[in-house]
């Protein structure tokens, strides 16, 4: 998305609250209804797109982890940094919900959902964890799909793309159609995401006409929340993990990556950044082999702001939101799709997708996920830019801690200049 239609979304979220305050002090029940209208079939429009991208993003994902292939090195070297991958993105995600449980974002304010929600909600409330287990498998395949069981259909997909990875190439022609499905699903998505800065403004008119200027405390809660955890994960846990365990002193490599940081902060997509990144990580003294093998794999794997740290605030944000309290298994189910869901959704992964597999694993409806996701995509540009910087940051982290352990990691100040490569990041 281009920067005109991030202003776009934020002048919407301006618009929103001005007229939700104006309906509000004008008691003019009309425009409450006219924006009450525009949010809800933005949100509806977004909701019956969760299923079907949730289900053929975690097949797609799980099929091209088999490009990690190619020999023992490759295969000890891809292994290397995939678990590097996880446990930076496990402190990630610990860091997210101990920063959202104390911040308390979303609390103080409590969006009411629909009697049919509630309802679920409550089913869900009664159960354990036998409850979980025998809800997990459906008894009919395509209703799990037709009654929005998305616990179920993340179920489905895991164990389908398992099949379809062990089956290999004779899955190719069903793989191949989930990739369109896929693809079809992301384009459809992007047309509904052009409506955004409409749908926000609806959704935050609503908020503000039903509840005042009190809607408007909750989402600074969520910037600040996040712009804490990133701050965290950059000054604190890179560093750490730099110098103990990459033996390289963290002045060196925020100062050799401040360009590629800038720009993600800037331009807010990792997949610009590549070229800047690649060029740090080896400026670092990665070898340019490997480091051309694990920053591209960062970027669609490696994403500690969109796909830890963000998913679990912004999943207690809308929990606290809606008056939903979260289950010790509900935790756990958060971590598990940061740690395992990035890779599950190898060269799909984004703050979306990650947010909504996030959402539906724990079982919140539909609806709740819908319009939470909605909400906060109103103040989306604010935090994107905080959580691509730190998504470059990892990727260039992890190729110089797993180079250090494998000898790859050549100690000097700068690459040779036969190594270097001349980027233009304009």
């Amino acid at each position: 998305m281009s920067k005109k239609f991030g202003l776009a979304v934020l002048a919407g979220l301006v618009l929103g609250a001005v007229l939700g305050y104006l309906a509000q002090a004008t008691d003019a029940s009309w425009l409450t209804t006219t924006l009450t209208t525009v949010g809800k079939v933005f949100t509806s429009l977004l909701q019956f797109t969760v299923i079907p991208l949730v289900f053929t993003a975690i097949v797609i994902g799980l099929v091209s982890l088999r490009s990690l292939g190619g020999g023992r090195t490759a295969a000890r070297l891809g292994g290397r940094t995939l678990l590097w991958f996880a446990v930076t993105s496990l402190i990630a995600v610990g860091l997210g919900l101990a920063i959202g449980t104390v911040s308390g974002a979303g609390s103080g304010i409590v969006v009411e959902p629909s009697a049919a929600t509630v309802e679920r909600l409550a089913e869900r409330a009664q159960g354990d964890w036998l409850t979980l287990l025998d809800g997990l498998v459906p008894s009919n395949l395509f209703a799990a799909f037709a009654e929005g069981e998305i616990l179920q259909v993340v179920f489905v997909a895991a164990l389908v793309g398992a099949a379809a990875y062990a089956l290999g190439a004779k899955a190719e022609p069903f793989v191949a159609l989930t990739r369109s499905l896929f693809d079809i699903v992301q384009k459809v998505v992007g047309w509904i995401i052009w409506l955004a800065p409409i749908g926000v403004a609806g959704l935050i008119g609503t908020a503000v006409a039903t509840y005042g200027n009190q809607f408007v405390a909750p989402l600074l809660s969520l910037i600040a929340a996040v712009y804490v955890g990133c701050l965290v994960i950059l000054a604190v846990v890179y560093p750490v993990l730099l110098k103990v365990v990459g033996g390289v002193s963290p002045l060196r490599f925020y100062r050799t990556s401040w360009n590629a940081l800038q720009f993600a902060f800037v331009s807010r997509s990792s997949s610009a950044t590549l070229p800047l990144s690649r060029q740090a990580a080896v400026d670092l003294g990665v070898d340019p082999g490997y480091a051309g093998f694990a920053v591209p794999l960062g970027t669609t794997t490696k994403m500690d702001g969109c796909a830890a740290l963000y998913p679990a605030i912004a999943t207690l944000f809308i929990a606290n939101l809606f008056g939903i309290s979260l289950s010790p298994w509900q935790y756990v189910g958060i971590a598990a799709v940061a740690v395992f869901g990035a890779f599950a959704t190898a060269g799909t992964t984004g703050w979306f997708t990650m947010l909504t597999l996030t959402l539906s694993t724990i079982g919140l409806p539909p609806e709740v996920i819908a319009t939470g996701v909605a909400i906060v995509y109103g103040i989306d540009p604010i935090l994107d830019m905080a959580r691509t910087a730190t998504n470059v940051a990892g990727q260039i982290t992890v190729p110089v801690l797993v180079a250090r352990g494998e000898g790859l990691l050549r100690d000097g100040e700068q690459a040779p200049a036969e190594e270097r490569e001349p980027v233009n990041a304009a």
